[in-house]
């Protein structure tokens, strides 16, 4: 999906989160097993069995509480790609609907990015208010006037991922996915990673969904830093990690993700790589209930750690 994909290559996941991963186009995530080209195929012969993925060693761990976010927290962030600016993002926290926390991302390219790609869309995850993990999952977005929508089903007793999704007028297509032992969508992911008892050299991992594909994100707690952001100066937790699609293993996805060290756990800064090279996403306001909105005022540094 055209919309979220800075999550995923930005976040992720670490979401991928991320959020994740609203994401710019990644269009060999996007291409479909049948594009690969012949000789692509007869790669894989009878003697060379095909490349798997090592399972998570554990679940993860209990959550923190209470929540860092509640709702009517909002989050926007500046997305840069291939050394420009590429858009914006913004992440929503809505009233809790029939038991769930609904969580809304919406991106759109700005003028300059737009003649490359033009991308506007949103997605909604819908988060359990304990263990954070998504009920369900839908994405809504217009990439060069094409519209995309994904609806996505999490069954967790049974560990499944269902995918309906329609690209333009073409006919309706599913996926269906097990995932390990933690299945988390690209946006809901950040929101779980705000809860992490995270310490130095902690190892993450779980499944994450999406552009229509399931990932395995392998990732570890690297140190506390201190960085400097529009919004000022934090102490912050670096996350490091890799997402791998798991129908296509040689296909990754290097993820960095910078998380405030306080009782908010802010995410900073999500730093990935796409088919159009490194894309970053910046935390550039963030406005909570009850709370003095902070926003990055004109002439404030860019991130820097």
């Amino acid at each position: 999906m055209s919309s979220l994909r800075t999550l995923l290559a930005a976040w992720l996941m670490l979401s991928s989160g991320g959020t994740a991963w609203a994401q710019l186009p990644d269009t060999e995530a996007d291409k479909p097993e049948a594009d690969k080209p012949a000789e692509a195929s007869a790669a894989a012969t009878p003697e060379e069995p095909p490349i798997t993925v090592e399972p998570c060693a554990q679940a993860l761990p209990a959550l923190r509480m209470p929540l860092a976010f509640m709702p009517g927290e909002v989050l926007e962030f500046d997305l840069d790609a291939m050394g420009a600016q590429a858009g914006k993002m913004t992440l929503r926290v809505q009233k809790q609907q029939d038991g769930q926390i609904p969580v809304l991302a919406e991106a759109q390219t700005n003028s300059f990015f737009s003649k490359v790609r033009r991308v506007r869309g949103s997605a909604t995850t819908w988060l359990h208010p304990k263990t954070l993990r998504p009920k369900r999952y839908v994405e809504d977005a217009t990439e060069n006037e094409m519209r995309r929508k994904v609806e996505v089903a999490f069954t967790h007793k049974d560990r499944a991922i269902k995918v309906d999704y329609q690209i333009g007028q073409r006919a309706k297509g599913q996926y269906n996915y097990t995932y390990d032992k933690d299945g988390l969508d690209v946006a809901g992911s950040i929101y779980l990673l705000r809860q992490l008892p995270l310490e130095e050299n902690m190892s993450v991992c779980f499944d994450v969904y999406g552009v229509r594909r399931l990932w395995r994100m392998q990732g570890q707690v690297l140190k506390k830093e201190q960085v400097t952001t529009p919004l000022g100066q934090f102490t912050a937790w670096h996350l490091q990690g890799t997402a791998v699609r798991l129908d296509r293993p040689k296909q990754k996805r290097e993820v960095h993700v910078w998380l405030s060290d306080d009782a908010r756990r802010l995410p900073l800064a999500a730093v990935g790589t796409l088919d159009l090279g490194a894309v970053r996403a910046t935390l550039t306001s963030v406005s909570r209930p009850g709370e003095k909105r902070q926003e990055a005022g004109p002439g404030k540094e860019e991130m820097k750690w």
